[in-house]
């Protein structure tokens, strides 16, 4: 794990084998919120979404819809089909105060996604109030592991004066551990929730209860598994602080941290910086001499899996097979380090054999596992695509490290000179029976310039004559090609 910390900017990244897998970015100025609990109030019902919109002191307001309400209120959402679906108005009404958690940062014109499912977690264990559920997280799947861990948490619990309807989950994080980690856990979880509990009970308007921990110390307790070998820091005043958040939460972490103090940047030297800007691009290089090509839209990322060079050594079956293996390894990574949310469509290589097209599903399933964010993978369809989701939480990489093109506007393509030319032409024609100038100026941009005065300079000279104007070009640096004016001279 690599930690760059500025001022204005963290930036956590972890390495496998030398290769780039996940990259977290906060910003000072708009660090996420995800996870923060705050005392609101519905504004406004909207019976037709079953959904509500809540007022939590933010800019827009945030989201949240009937299920994320019966969690809340009931401890678990509706799981008898036979039972009619629970209306919004029968929970919520306009002016009502309720306590929320941000499951879902702003995005675009979009508020927060919230949720009366609340929980606060330390290193092992989440705390759930309102839910009496307890259990171990699904990624430990060793049955003997689970058992002992399942004893562990009730030990801890009946050795403290617990409230009954608080539940607790023990995380991925939490094998291998003990009774003694497990109740010093669950002692300061009470006593975080207590803290809101005052906090939320003596609010009067929309006001911030909790607030998560910034990325760093997220970092190291959250995603550091039994595989970190190192934590480096490159900034001494932020290994100064996760120093003293170990050394009080995750003991077992402080061995790990060290000081960068090295003359080239951190990022740089570990190829971290490539990473991110291959992440950007539209295309990605497989070694096999295949590409993969990302287009992300607002509904859906759509991957398209080229053979490019790769022809094979054997036959065209071994060829293709190959390719979409390395492409399933190569794309679930790029969907980590690029934070791809929502629906995501895979086009692979079209294969004959159902023996490789199973192969390729679960290489996918396998590569996909190794992310934290919950996703779902479908089998092949007829057509011989993949449909997956993974949850969104934030913004994707490209999202928060870009902006919408001024020229093109998100289209991802301009027109051709040739094309503006031609708009031009039909703009001098539309114009000519209402003006009554005989001089006209034609701001424009160079390479659109270049192509009147050149390839088309006959047409652009016979329309003159015909409209019987006199028309000067004069060419716009600050104009991108889509642009000109036409105007008086």
């Amino acid at each position: 794990m690599l930690v760059n910390f500025t001022p204005m900017e963290t930036r956590v990244a972890l390495l496998e084998n030398g290769v780039t897998q996940d990259v977290y970015i906060e910003r000072a100025i708009s660090r996420s919120i995800v996870g923060n609990i705050y005392a609101g109030k519905v504004v406004r019902i909207v019976p037709g979404m079953q959904a509500a919109f809540v007022d939590i002191g933010l800019e827009r307001t945030s989201f949240i819809h009937v299920s994320d309400v019966i969690a809340g209120s009931s401890g678990h959402g509706r799981q008898d089909k036979s039972i009619p679906p629970m209306k919004i108005a029968d929970y919520l009404h306009d002016g009502k105060k309720i306590i929320v958690q941000v499951t879902r940062d702003p995005l675009g014109t979009k508020g927060a996604r919230v949720t009366m499912q609340l929980s606060v977690a330390t290193r092992y264990l989440v705390l759930q109030p309102h839910n009496k559920h307890t259990g171990v997280s699904q990624r430990i799947d060793k049955p003997l592991e689970k058992t002992r861990l399942k004893q562990v948490l009730a030990q801890a619990r009946a050795s403290q004066s617990m409230d009954d309807s608080t539940g607790f989950v023990l995380r991925t994080a939490a094998e291998g551990i003990g009774f003694e980690q497990v109740s010093a856990d669950m002692r300061f979880l009470y006593s975080v929730w207590a803290s809101i509990s005052r906090r939320a009970k003596a609010a009067t308007t929309a006001e911030l209860l909790y607030e998560n921990l910034p990325l760093h110390l997220r970092a190291v307790r959250d995603l550091v598994r039994p595989s970190v070998e190192h934590i480096l820091i490159d900034n001494s005043e932020c290994l100064v602080a996760l120093q003293g958040f170990c050394a009080d939460h995750v003991p077992e972490v402080c061995r790990l941290l060290e000081h960068y103090t090295g003359e080239q940047p951190l990022f740089e030297l570990h190829g971290v910086e490539d990473g991110i800007r291959g992440a950007l691009d539209r295309t990605v290089e497989l070694h096999c001499g295949g590409y993969l090509i990302f287009d992300q839209t607002e509904a859906m990322t759509v991957i398209d899996v080229n053979t490019g060079s790769f022809v094979g050594k054997r036959n065209q079956d071994d060829a293709l097979l190959k390719t979409n293996l390395e492409a399933a390894e190569v794309l679930a990574r790029q969907v980590r380090l690029r934070n791809l949310g929502g629906i995501i469509i895979v086009d692979f290589i079209n294969m004959e054999k159902s023996d490789h097209r199973r192969q390729v599903h679960d290489a996918l399933k396998k590569f996909m596992q190794q992310d934290t964010a919950l996703s779902e993978i479908a089998a092949f369809s007829k057509l011989g695509l993949i449909e997956m989701s993974r949850k969104r939480t934030g913004d994707s990489l490209e999202g928060l490290l870009c902006e919408g093109c001024s020229v093109c506007h998100g289209r991802g393509v301009i027109k051709t000179a040739e094309t503006v030319c031609y708009e031009i032409f039909r703009k001098v024609m539309s114009d000519a029976r209402t003006g009554k100038n005989d001089k006209l100026i034609l701001r424009v941009a160079d390479s659109v310039a270049n192509r009147l005065l050149n390839e088309e300079a006959t047409q652009f000279f016979d329309l003159q004559q015909s409209v019987g104007k006199t028309i000067s070009v004069q060419v716009e640096s600050s104009y991108s090609q889509e642009h000109f004016d036409l105007m008086p001279c």
